[in-house]
């Protein structure tokens, strides 16, 4: 059984090497990693895990339209590595599949999940947690503190990607989900959710969240620290957002995503076999070099983004603002309503 996942990433060299040893782990056996317009040496490790035979590299620099997790999804499209996958999953670099069942594998996932075609890994939000500055440390461990399980507002904490057979019935790929269905394949397609249950309507066609005010994560969750650092959250800022041009990220973005009410360890239940090919890649003076400058490069970045006024009051409001509290489900039904009245409004 062929596993693969794509990944697009510029200028995070620091945490690649964590995420490629934790998805090792959990059973991806191919990687397709997409680079454009590198700083840091990010592309440089991936031509060096290339060389290894650990992943396939795509460069894609420039500047592109539609943006730059577009771009790369479009050319994946006509990529042997796609062709040749039995299942497949978009993800990014903050993106951790965390798997509950047997021993946290895909395979003991699709052993729970028998008759599913597509699985929806939705979010668990990993607030930041008070975290100033990234220690050169593996993020799983550096941030154990997320959302609870049931969480009524707001809606992008409710959001998915998606683990689904590659048998035709998609012709494109999606950040979030496969798009474009051939005509008549949708009828042989079994959705589930990350709790096990099966799932019909809008979900299973053109829907990128999961119901709301339900717990998603009984087999399967995508563990997801959109925030990390407040250091990292300010470079984050400065890099831009890979399919949205003039929208960076601010307090909105950091409020909406920084939770830490409940604490989850449970990813660290792979670090075992985790660190086993961590180990095999620090083991490489390459690699372990290149690895020590992206960190570093990233430390330098942020000192050079703190000489900018709009830079520094931004940290300031992060230092200021705790976490982010959970709506009582009468306050999150008063916003749904809104929306309710606009999307059935006259025009």
């Amino acid at each position: 059984m062929r596993f693969l996942a794509i990944l697009t990433v510029r200028n995070e060299g620091a945490f690649l090497l964590e995420w490629l040893a934790h998805h090792r782990a959990v059973g991806f056996t191919d990687f397709l990693v997409f680079s454009n317009d590198c700083d840091d040496g990010t592309d440089l490790m991936l031509d060096r895990l290339q060389d290894l035979g650990l992943l396939t590299h795509v460069r894609n620099d420039g500047v592109h339209n539609r943006g730059i997790q577009w771009s790369a999804l479009k050319a994946a499209d006509q990529h042997p590595l796609v062709a040749s996958a039995d299942w497949i999953a978009v993800l990014d670099i903050d993106e951790f599949v965390n798997i509950h069942v047997g021993q946290r594998h895909l395979s003991d996932l699709l052993d729970a999940l028998p008759d599913a075609t597509a699985i929806t890994l939705t979010w668990r939000l990993f607030g930041n947690a008070g975290v100033v500055t990234m220690p050169d440390q593996p993020v799983t461990e550096t941030f154990v503190r997320a959302a609870p399980a049931i969480l009524y507002w707001p809606w992008r904490a409710a959001m998915f990607k998606t683990l689904f057979r590659n048998d035709g019935t998609y012709r494109k790929l999606g950040v979030h989900r496969p798009k474009s269905p051939r005509p008549g394949a949708g009828k042989n397609t079994r959705w589930f959710d990350g709790h096990g249950r099966a799932l019909t309507g809008p979900v299973t066609r053109n829907r990128v969240f999961s119901d709301f005010g339900r717990d998603n994560y009984g087999l399967v969750q995508l563990n997801h620290y959109a925030l990390g650092a407040m250091d990292n959250f300010i470079l984050k800022r400065h890099r831009g957002r890979a399919n949205r041009r003039g929208t960076p990220h601010g307090m909105s973005y950091w409020v909406d995503r920084n939770w830490s009410q409940t604490g989850d360890r449970s990813v660290l239940a792979l670090v075992p076999e985790r660190d086993v090919h961590l180990a095999t890649f620090r083991g490489d003076p390459t690699l372990a070099d290149l690895h020590r400058a992206a960190y570093e490069w990233r430390r330098q970045k942020f000192r050079d983004l703190m000489q900018d006024e709009e830079n520094r009051a931004l940290l300031g409001r992060l230092m200021l603002a705790g976490p982010s509290q959970p709506l009582p489900v009468e306050k999150a039904a008063h916003l749904f309503s809104f929306a309710q009245k606009q999307a059935h409004s006259p025009d």
